[in-house]
């Protein structure tokens, strides 16, 4: 059946041109709307499966707010753009399109950006129509449950967190039975921290034990504003019983959900983020469609002595939260609230077959959270290969992807297998993505499509069944711009994207990171494990962490190996000093700024462990044995970044 395409676009032209084009491409055209109101209008007679969406219409409105009500309706659209300004685009992407067209564009351009926007669609549809009904399960256990309610809370907030992310839930309710204002503050990946209001209002401090605070604590009943929004979305409010929630946690967004539980009981959740303008219709519609349930689970919550259902198995719902914490995440430090923004994508995608991009600069852990999306998936007990495509010559490169026959070309002796065809059954982690070459992004998309492998002198191709998982430090978008990276592939990839920020923006994390690689490496050094020096975190606090966390591993690696073993960890070298660049960290903008760094803080790094062991490279207390490498591993270190002895004994004539 031909898929049906809406087109919004107030140019004749433009939108007749359009309708050729993709009438001969077996597209059809259910209308042409020249505003928002014109393609609601249009859309009311017949849903289309996407739409064509220019940004500037007639009318009051855009076509970017026509995308917002796209998105809760879960309608795939494709932007068409002319000279739109930085700000309108900025706008546009926060929408998430699922491809985007400037104007000029070649026929090809749209019948492969259209193809990859439906690609996208399906595959978004089967994952959210297989979480959902994980959702309905795990709602439905915990208004069957005989728990408390301040767990059945709890529980929710566990359950309902990839589908709408938040730093703190509060339960409102207008009841005279003393129910009390309260919710639950995120505290880590899977640690919560309960609070009733009564304490913010009494500017108590909200950390006390958790075994004093109750539901059912007052007498009086709690003030509830009369409203009849159902949601309200990112409302600056002007409610005392919201805005003190919003000002004591500093709290940049707002979702507010309000259910009727009958009695005359008007119950609220409100949803706060960090995070500015982070809700949507998206989140919206998902609490639309679980309003039954949620309307069970509250109604059980608020009035426990109903009776549950018997007969359903029940299942703990935090026993996995825990494995994930334990394991998958295993070497994920911190509590930053957009860390665990990026740990909730990780867990919502990694079920499924879904391609995964993940964004971020050099040294913020883009492996771990692949490695994570493989150990959270069915496919955690098969392979897992890395790849890192910016290390491989341009030469052999579709081999080592792709595997070749014998005698595929001089030197090829043997038939060997590929990174995919290793990867079978598993996943592939393409490092480093945007350093492939534009000839091997074709033969990758082919991959992608196809799901089959052509061997290098291979008569045929062969089918694999892989999960690609792909990261860059690279800015994709202005890679497109510049005729570096392919578009098609771009789309393909950025089905589902996770960004890890750079640890200058979770400076919050530094204290559990410092304290986390101390340990590691005294254990490993085998040295008393010591406090650091208060001089030395303020340090730390300061510094702009061009390396993110890798760059902060190695100086700690290095602290310790420096430490005596009797006093408080310092710095023996300036932060500054450790690389030859005075520059701001804007400056930093290629992959070769970056190893550049890496390089200067590595050559740093030896030249100070040489010192240390006076020299010597082999033997006890020799540099290769304080470092844990191979001997020729360190001296081959020292001969690719230029050490010679002079560097670590300067007064001794050679």
């Amino acid at each position: 059946m031909a898929k049906k395409v809406l087109i919004v676009e107030d140019e004749y032209i433009v939108a007749s041109n359009l309708r050729l084009i993709l009438a001969k491409a077996g597209y059809s055209i259910i209308g042409i709307a020249i505003s928002v109101e014109d393609a609601l209008d249009q859309m009311q007679k017949q849903k289309p499966d996407i739409v064509l969406l220019d940004i500037m219409l007639n009318g009051e409105r855009s076509g970017i707010d026509l995308a917002k009500i796209l998105t809760a309706l879960h309608i795939a659209f494709v932007y068409l753009s002319a000279n739109s300004n930085q700000a309108m685009l900025e706008e546009a992407k926060k929408t998430d399109p699922y491809g985007f067209l400037v104007k000029p564009f070649r026929e090809k351009d749209l019948i492969v950006t259209l193809d990859i926007a439906w690609y996208r669609q399906k595959n978004n549809l089967e994952a959210r129509l297989l979480q959902e009904v994980s959702l309905q399960k795990q709602l439905m256990d915990i208004s069957n449950g005989k728990s408390e309610a301040k767990q059945k809370l709890l529980e929710l907030c566990q359950a309902i967190r990839t589908f709408i992310p938040f730093d703190l839930i509060v339960t409102q309710a207008n009841s005279a039975s003393g129910y009390v204002n309260c919710g639950y503050l995120r505290t880590g990946f899977s640690e919560y921290e309960f609070i009733v209001e009564t304490e913010l209002i009494t500017s108590l401090k909200p950390k006390q034990s958790l075994q004093k605070k109750t539901f059912n604590t007052v007498e009086e009943p709690a003030f509830f504003p009369h409203v009849t929004e159902e949601i309200e979305i990112n409302l600056n409010s002007t409610i005392a019983s919201e805005r003190i929630w919003m000002d004591h946690f500093k709290m940049e967004s707002n979702l507010i959900f309000r259910l009727d539980i009958g009695a005359g009981t008007a119950f609220s959740y409100q949803f706060y983020s960090r995070q500015r303008d982070l809700y949507t219709q998206k989140h919206a519609g998902v609490l639309k469609l679980f309003k039954k349930c949620l309307s069970n689970v509250t109604e059980k919550m608020f009035r426990p002595s109903i009776s549950p259902v018997i007969g359903i198995p029940q299942e703990p719902i935090n026993d996995e939260l825990k494995l994930l914490e334990r394991h998958e995440f295993n070497g994920i430090i911190g509590r930053h609230s957009l860390l665990l923004a990026a740990l909730d994508l990780t867990v919502q995608v990694a079920p499924y077959n879904t391609s995964v991009l993940i964004l971020g600069e050099s040294g913020t852990g883009k492996e771990k959270i692949a490695r994570a999306v493989h150990q959270l998936s069915p496919r955690r007990d098969q392979p897992f290969i890395q790849v890192n495509c910016g290390a491989i010559p341009s030469t052999l490169i579709e081999s080592e992807l792709f595997g070749h026959v014998l005698g595929a070309f001089t030197g090829a002796t043997e038939k060997r297998k590929g990174k995919f065809e290793l990867a079978s059954g598993g996943t592939i982690f393409l490092d480093e993505i945007g350093e492939l070459p534009l000839d091997m992004q074709v033969k990758l998309l082919r991959v992608l499509q196809e799901k089959e492998v052509n061997a290098v002198g291979a008569n045929a191709p062969f089918k694999v069944d892989v999960r690609v998982v792909a990261a860059t430090n690279r800015n994709l978008e202005k890679e497109v711009a510049a005729g570096k990276f392919r578009l098609d592939l771009y789309y393909r990839l950025n089905i589902f994207p996770i960004t890890i920020v750079p640890l200058r923006e979770r400076k919050s994390d530094i204290p559990a990171l410092v304290s986390f690689f101390k340990n590691k490496f005294c254990k490993e050094f085998n040295k008393p494990i010591a406090d650091v020096d208060e001089k030395m975190m303020e340090q730390l606090y300061e510094y702009q962490w061009p390396g993110n966390v890798r760059e902060l591993e190695n100086i700690i690696e290095r602290s310790v190996i420096l430490n005596e073993g009797t006093s408080k960890l310092t710095l023996k070298q300036p932060l500054s000093d450790l690389t030859t660049s005075k520059s701001p960290i804007s400056t930093i903008e290629t992959l070769d700024d970056i190893k550049q760094i890496q390089m200067e803080t590595e050559r740093a790094h030896l030249i100070s462990v040489l010192k240390i062991a006076n020299g010597r490279i082999r033997g006890q207390n020799g540099a290769a044995d304080l470092l844990k490498i191979k001997p020729t591993t360190l001296e081959s270190k020292l001969l690719k970044l230029n050490i010679r002895r002079q560097d670590y004994f300067p007064s001794q004539e050679i």
